[in-house]
């Protein structure tokens, strides 16, 4: 406590073993993959090199900002908190708004973090949550595997993200969860529509299960290591040290939900 009066931002301590990436990180399957390359981009991986021997302290801007979406009980706050607190709980109450989680990771040497938002699949909520779009890095449309109409609407909540969004400037990803209800053979069927979806909204397909654990980690892995990337060559696009996300984002956005109060929000949903 002594630093903070003084002015000093204490340093958080070390990334924990289970978030260390050097590795490039595999797809889940070929035909649903955005990039089929095996190790980090030449340029991306000199300039890790030189930040990790530069050994700089922890930068909390360092982040790429995450948006889950899909629709309600489809599993995406069970899919975070597997990832995040490793935990797995049946019944939770559904998302208000929005949620987020901040996840540590260390990239080849750099600190980093995924700022995921959790957002809410209630129709009610969705222009609560649309602001929370903007600015994303990476959009995770999130559908259940055993419920073929939540796949279909995949497409809209995409749609709805990228309203907020450059086009092209965010990684997409579609994820099946609850892939441990279904037997193999409707599983491959279903891995299969999803696959054609995919391609269709140019995102990477993972199926995953939040309850076994299966491909979790796996998948937020390949999310953190391509977001670390992109970011860092765009740095370097723009002549700038590589610095990672645009920081500033995770003050403004927590403060927006600081401040909401829930006359604030009732009156922006109508």
């Amino acid at each position: 406590m002594q630093g903070n009066r003084n002015g000093m931002i204490p340093f958080p301590p070390p990334v924990s073993r289970d978030r260390v990436i050097w590795e490039f990180p595999k797809c889940y399957t070929p035909n649903a993959s955005l990039q089929l390359k095996k190790d980090w981009d030449i340029q991306a991986k000199a300039a890790c090199k030189a930040g990790a021997a530069r050994h700089q302290p922890w930068d909390r801007q360092r982040m790429s900002k995450v948006v889950v979406v899909g629709d309600l009980n489809v599993g995406k706050t069970c899919l975070i908190n597997r990832f995040c607190k490793d935990v797995f709980e049946r019944d939770y109450k559904a998302t208000i708004g929005v949620d987020f989680e901040i996840e540590r990771f260390e990239v080849s040497g750099v600190p980093f973090s995924l700022q995921i938002w959790d957002t809410a699949g209630q129709e009610k909520f969705k222009c609560i949550a649309s602001a929370y779009y903007r600015g994303a890095q990476v959009i995770i449309t999130v559908f259940d595997m055993a419920d073929i109409k939540s796949l279909d609407h995949t497409r809209q909540w995409l749609e709805e993200a990228m309203r907020e969004n450059e086009p092209d400037s965010c990684f997409i990803f579609l994820v099946g969860t609850k892939n441990d209800l279904l037997p193999l053979d409707e599983r491959r069927r279903t891995e299969k529509d999803a696959i054609r979806i995919a391609t269709e909204m140019h995102a990477e397909f993972w199926a995953v299960s939040a309850k076994t654990g299966e491909n979790v980690q796996g998948f937020f892995f390949r999310v953190a290591a391509l977001a670390f990337e992109k970011c860092v060559l765009k740095a370097m696009e723009n002549g700038l040290p590589a610095s990672i996300g645009h920081g500033g984002s995770i003050r403004s956005d927590c403060a927006i939900l600081e401040k909401a109060s829930p006359q604030d929000m009732k009156r922006g949903c109508c």
